[in-house]
């Protein structure tokens, strides 16, 4: 068993060995953080405005091409859509000259029917 002198000294050489234990740890921090310190604030500022500039100029890249696309597939569709209307006034245009034909043979034959009465 351990006498009271005895634990009074192993709670000492525990707590001075936290200590150690402490001081050790901080002073292994500290050099660790200014061997792996960032760099200077200036070349920080340097970076970010590069990266900025970097940044604007695949922005108004990404604005021209999207641009380009959309003037494109306007194109397309009113090329499109022009065809159709062609497509469909010669479809209207036909129907129409069947419609008249039509109407030409129904009064001859209205014309023979009164003529022959």
């Amino acid at each position: 068993m351990l006498n009271d002198n005895q634990e009074i000294q192993y709670h000492n050489n525990n707590t001075f060995s936290v200590f150690i234990g402490l001081l050790v740890g901080g002073l292994a921090g500290a050099v660790a953080m200014l061997l792996l310190a960032p760099q200077s604030g200036k070349d920080t500022r340097v970076q970010i405005q590069k990266k900025g500039i970097e940044l604007r100029d695949q922005t108004s890249k990404m604005i021209e091409d999207t641009v380009s696309s959309a003037r494109s597939n306007a194109n397309r569709i009113s090329i499109s859509g022009r065809m159709k209307a062609e497509e469909l006034l010669q479809q209207g245009q036909a129907l129409v000259v069947e419609q008249l034909d039509h109407v030409s043979e129904a009064a001859q034959a209205g014309k023979k029917t009164i003529q022959g009465s």
